[in-house]
């Protein structure tokens, strides 16, 4: 939903500047006042606030730190893609971003790369089943701009503070794997499920997941500092942090993944990362703990993961579809 209204927008400002076969003023492209970047329901919510992607941490609907980082190391040097850590590491140029229905594109470059990082949400309206999966695709496109092969690798983190209500919760973590995917999770250590309530508050059950590829990704859970420094200073993905379960304000941990994409050139080089939240329980209904649609005939994570990692190719080329024909009936509507 969030989705559709900023497309609305953005279709408003691009119909306003003709009215009645009269030229008016060129309006200023959309910036919307946030960006969405993961959006499912009030608890896994996760948006750009800043002008670019590289300006603030992601964020919560409610200004909570709900941290997404993304590096790309070129031939030795590391630039930031999304988040505003380390802040050593300079940012790569960010040249435009689109928001679509189900789509979020960003793209930037440097002298010598071209980077195109997309968030899809797939929000079909017509496939609830696909609807009701809790998950986001991250892809990031690379190609050479100089005519050059570069030795490239991208780095990826989510916070162990998409799972916590506030930062003293303590966390744990462990890993898995099922055929040709690997996984990472985490989630509070004592899962007080559906007992908060109110505006201000963040999800503190069920377990944050981030799925690749096993020959394409290597994964792990540590410390935000240690993860960013082994990328930056070797390439690497940080060793195992086996001190768990713990508060997320000490050292805080994240699943990180560092994805290998070898030396890569004209030709545009692709990798995909599944960032998913498995709430198990999503309402109390008069009493009675309900479990998300999804999970219906007992259907489980690895499962959700397994569909969504085959239905990627085709969702890709659905929800393309889908953003360019909903923008038209809107257009031929408005």
């Amino acid at each position: 939903m969030h989705r559709l209204l900023l497309g609305l927008l953005a279709l408003a400002a691009l119909i306003g500047t003709v009215r009645s076969g009269i030229a008016q003023p060129a309006i200023p492209k959309l910036r919307p006042p946030a960006v969405p970047l993961v959006t499912h329901d009030p608890y896994f919510s996760i948006w750009s606030g800043a002008d670019k992607l590289t300006d603030d941490a992601t964020r919560h609907w409610t200004r909570a730190k709900h941290s997404l980082v993304s590096l790309i190391r070129i031939d030795g040097k590391s630039f930031r893609l999304m988040g505003d850590e380390p802040k050593s590491t300079p940012p790569m140029e960010q040249t435009n971003v689109q928001v679509w229905p189900t789509r979020t594109i960003y793209d930037f470059k440097s002298q010598e790369m071209a980077v195109t990082l997309t968030f899809m949400t797939p929000a079909l309206p017509d496939d609830i089943d696909v609807l009701s999966r809790p998950l986001t695709y991250l892809t990031w496109d690379v190609r050479s701009l100089d005519g050059k092969n570069h030795d490239t690798s991208i780095y990826f983190s989510a916070s162990s503070e998409l799972a916590v209500h506030s930062t003293d919760q303590s966390v744990a973590w462990v890993g898995g794997a099922m055929g040709v995917l690997s996984f990472e999770r985490i989630g509070t250590d004592d899962q007080p499920v559906l007992e908060r309530a109110g505006d201000d508050t963040r999800i503190d059950w069920g377990f944050a997941y981030v799925a690749g590829k096993v020959f394409e990704a290597r994964q792990t859970v540590a410390s935000n500092a240690k993860c960013l420094k082994e990328f930056v200073d070797n390439g690497k993905a940080a060793s195992l942090d086996l001190h768990s379960p713990r508060a997320v304000r000490d050292d805080t941990p994240v699943i990180a993944s560092v994805l290998y994409l070898g030396n890569v050139g004209a030709q545009p080089v692709s990798r995909m990362l599944m960032l998913a939240y498995d709430d198990e329980f999503s309402i109390n209904y008069f009493g009675r703990r309900l479990r998300p649609y999804w999970r219906r005939n007992a259907a489980g994570i690895t499962s959700l993961l397994t569909f969504a990692a085959r239905d990627y190719d085709r969702l890709k080329s659905r929800c393309k579809e889908f953003d360019e024909e909903f923008i038209k009936d809107i257009a031929r509507t408005g």
